[in-house]
């Protein structure tokens, strides 16, 4: 801007930035499951999916478009079966890199599709991606108040989830905000012993302290919880979990949502076999507890948290070591 003085140039330039992020891969085809991976202007790498509607999921209508939105490069909670912190936690996002990652979709759908594309494609955001949304707590809130303003990004606050492990004071905190997110909480062990095995936040906020902030946030907002449920072969899926998973749903007065497991190469666990999946579902159903199988879309995209990521970053390093 050669119109104004060089001294507020060189200010402007030291204080703001101007970055997009970069596509470096994209897997999947327009009308299914996509997965975009990203490159930070530091050149670390982060995830998106963009998911088309599942009504059983998010109780929308069919034209919906659900946006996966990561938080931090990494993550360091350590959860035995996900691909997102296999490399270890590098940082948070800002809030400008959250909010980058709709815009950048709706800049790659005009694209596509130009005249033909709709005014706006992303219609929810669920932050689910990679990382521990609720342990980048200020960004994470700076970054859904710009998606929610009118000025900004426009989308409802009923049409945003806000997944996390379990950080309970910050799902108190959550509670205390003024917008009307959804939260859902990834669970995946309906017993103390169970979460303890896979997930290493239970040791610090166990189920009791995880029950007692969700019923916190339930008395202030009055909204039903989602409790995602990835089923793992031999781990979490035994009938023995189904009393227990619906006891817990009915207290919170929650719905669930149980995942197969995306395989996740260089860790052992396995998705269970359909039969076992279908006679779970169905025996939570049988207790009163509304529960829903999610025919995951994006099982042969890497579409599990940081799987793409992780693969790419390795591939990039053998680059690197053949050259050498």
């Amino acid at each position: 801007m050669t119109n104004i003085p060089k001294s507020i140039r060189e200010k402007l330039a030291h204080t703001y930035s101007l970055e997009t992020l970069q596509l470096v891969r994209k897997q999947g085809s327009r009308d299914t499951t996509q997965k975009f991976l990203w490159k930070l202007a530091d050149g670390l790498l982060i995830e998106s999916v963009l998911i088309p509607a599942n009504p059983a999921l998010y109780g929308e209508a069919s034209d919906r478009h659900t946006l996966c939105v990561s938080t931090q490069v990494g993550c360091a909670y350590g959860c035995k079966f996900c691909a997102s912190g296999l490399e270890g936690w590098k940082r948070n996002l800002g809030a400008h890199e959250i909010v980058e990652q709709v815009l950048a979709v709706e800049r790659w759908n005009e694209k596509e599709l130009g005249e033909e594309a709709p005014e706006r494609l992303i219609n929810n955001l669920v932050i689910m991606g990679m990382g521990e949304p609720l342990a980048n707590y200020n960004n994470l809130i700076k970054a859904l108040g710009i998606l929610n303003a009118p000025w900004g990004g426009g989308i409802g606050a009923r049409k945003i989830t806000v997944s996390t492990s379990g950080l309970a004071p910050q799902i108190r905190k959550l509670g205390d905000e003024p917008f009307q997110f959804r939260l859902a909480i990834s669970l995946h062990g309906a017993t103390d012993d169970v979460r303890n095995k896979i997930m290493p936040i239970n040791r610090k906020y166990p189920l009791s302290e995880l029950t007692a902030a969700c019923e916190y946030y339930q008395s202030k907002k009055g909204r039903m919880i989602t409790l995602e449920y990835i089923l793992i072969k031999d781990v979490n899926d035994g009938l023995n979990q189904v009393k227990p998973l619906a006891q817990l749903a009915k207290n919170l007065n929650a719905k669930v949502n149980l995942i197969p497991y995306n395989k996740v190469e260089g860790l052992p666990w396995e998705r269970p076999e359909e039969e076992n999946q279908e006679r779970f579902v169905e025996a939570l159903n049988a207790r009163g507890v509304t529960a829903t199988l999610r025919r995951e879309k994006g099982h042969d995209i890497d579409a599990a948290c940081g799987q793409l990521r992780l693969k790419t970053e390795r591939e990039l390093a053998e680059a690197a070591v053949g050259a050498a």
